[in-house]
């Protein structure tokens, strides 16, 4: 297990630190292609909604063929995406690279990740995910600086080129050599998990359920992307944006380990609860702080915090309602809203910014924070322990 998880972990980190280049690089794009900020953003946003549209695609061939076989083809895929955006020179190619690498992540990026770990697993799978996440938590922290560095020295072209032979030298081989192959009795057991049945939900639950976790997405998803540039406009230096915005994942991490360690304690609910709570004073602290250094680094922290929580709670909501066998089907009714928020998350809170300024997207993202936390909080009084027992009365 030890094994497949560095594998993973490697992996994950390099396909998602990669395609995090706008949060680095946007204005530079936008100049270079004669784009506005939003739509170099929207890039972002085509990836999201190829992966969307593709993910269910697949299930009948990571059920076939394995996680392995379909990860390696999505990472060859990968490949030619970043040369197309390397060669751009006007949107029509630029949005393309993103449509294949929408389409190689819907094969090599989460979704694969947390199936072969249920084909290796098992019954395990469960807290292998959750050590997994921890791992590519410090995507941002290496590659947003990485990336920076690249494009000082070789331009941000180079800097695609780069990250297209990282898919070929680094991922490619790992998945081909390192990553464990699936045998048939683990492929019928997937076969019949993908069969199952989603229990009983009531489509308010339901509803309500795909709100919180969409809401939640858009939040972590947006603010994420937009970052850096958040924090130039409240007054920082590229270079001291750069350095904040790293601190991140690391804090990310930290955040997501402790959740971790309570796992037993605390549902999804839960921990989205408190998380939303978080980041609701985490925007306060930057919109009182007036571009202070101590305000922006108690945002950051408490950001990190949040955020780092509410992307543990996105997977593991639906959990407190479907037992293990209807938790893939439930997820995979929910993947379309929550990669639509995905997508529009980055653009409309880019647009936000450079429409309104800072304080426009701080007074938005507050909104949106604390319309989670009653989502949140709504969602907790329909658990199923919590109904049966008003039922019983």
């Amino acid at each position: 297990m030890a094994g497949v998880l560095l594998v993973l972990s490697i992996t994950q980190v390099i396909g998602w630190g990669t395609i995090g280049l706008p949060a680095i690089i946007g204005r530079q794009l936008a100049s270079d292609l004669h784009m506005n900020l939003p739509a170099v953003f929207a890039g972002t946003s085509v990836l999201y909604l190829a992966m969307g549209l593709c993910a269910p695609l697949l299930a009948g061939t990571f059920v076939r063929f394995g996680a392995r076989h379909v990860m390696m083809a999505g990472t060859m895929v990968a490949a030619p995406g970043f040369i197309v955006l390397s060669i751009s020179q006007e949107p029509v190619l630029y949005f393309s690279g993103w449509i294949i690498l929408g389409v190689a992540g819907s094969a090599m990026l989460t979704t694969g990740a947390y199936i072969m770990l249920n084909e290796v697993a098992g019954q395990h799978a469960k807290n292998a995910i959750g050590a997994l996440m921890l791992a590519t938590g410090l995507s941002s922290s290496i590659f947003w600086p990485t990336t920076s560095a690249l494009t000082a020295l070789a331009g941000w072209r180079g800097t695609c080129l780069v990250y297209a032979a990282a898919m070929i030298v680094i991922c490619l081989p790992l998945y081909a050599w390192c990553a464990p192959r699936r045998n048939r009795i683990v492929g019928e057991a997937v076969r019949s998990e993908t069969q199952a049945r989603v229990e009983p939900v009531t489509k308010g639950t339901f509803h309500l359920m795909v709100s919180a976790i969409a809401l939640n997405a858009f939040m972590t998803f947006g603010l994420g992307a937009v970052l850096i540039e958040l924090l130039k406009a409240e007054g920082l230096s590229s270079s001291e944006a750069i350095a904040f915005g790293s601190m991140l994942g690391l804090i990310q991490v930290s955040a997501r380990a402790i959740d971790l360690m309570g796992r037993g304690r605390w549902d999804g609910i839960t921990t989205g609860i408190v998380a939303a709570a978080v980041l609701t004073v985490a925007i306060m602290f930057l919109m009182i702080g007036e571009g202070s250094h101590r305000a922006i680094a108690a945002f950051v922290l408490l950001y990190g915090v949040g955020s780092g929580v509410l992307i543990v709670a996105r997977a593991t909501i639906p959990l407190v309602f479907y037992e293990k066998a209807e938790f893939a089907r439930a997820t995979s009714r929910i993947a379309l809203p929550l990669n639509l928020a995905s997508a529009i998350g980055p653009p409309v809170l880019v647009d936000v910014l450079t429409r309104f300024g800072s304080h426009g997207l701080l007074y938005l993202a507050v909104l949106c924070s604390f319309g989670m936390f009653l989502l949140m909080v709504l969602l907790g009084r329909r658990r199923p322990g919590i109904v049966e027992r008003a039922a019983d009365l």
